[in-house]
């Protein structure tokens, strides 16, 4: 039998010896993890940097800063949503100076970007990694 959250072998233990995680009783065997690099669909997901992913619900930052940056992306509020001051300064005084045109173009793009990301692939990139620019 082998442990739903790391993958580990559990040999006739009702725990697992590299996780502590209890092995139920009576549960389906699955399969291992496999030695060519196939995931293990049993295995704990991972974050950036191979880090177990925390708290596993979606981002709760993704739907408001995506709309933000397609209704109102010319002022820059995406960026402020989402803690970076600086590009959102930017974006407001190329946009007060460019009528809102270029600006909005970059929020529509950027908005858009952030709704077809998935969640963790959004806290990856945006949350934790701070990228500022599309």
């Amino acid at each position: 039998m082998y442990c739903q959250s790391c993958g580990a072998v559990i040999t006739g233990k009702r725990f697992c010896t590299s996780c502590g995680t209890a092995a139920p009783l009576g549960a389906p065997v699955p399969p291992p993890p496999s030695a060519y690099g196939t995931p293990n669909p049993y295995a704990q997901p991972q974050g950036p940097h191979g880090a177990p992913y925390q708290g596993g619900q979606p981002s709760e930052k993704k739907l408001p800063a995506g709309l933000l940056g397609i209704l109102l992306g010319w002022l820059g509020i995406h960026k402020f949503y989402l803690g970076y001051t600086n590009a959102g300064i930017i974006m407001l005084v190329i946009g007060l100076f460019s009528c809102g045109i270029a600006s909005s173009v970059i929020g529509l793009i950027e908005g858009i970007i952030y709704l077809t990301k998935s969640d963790q692939e959004f806290d990856a990139i945006y949350v934790h990694g701070k990228k500022e620019w599309f």
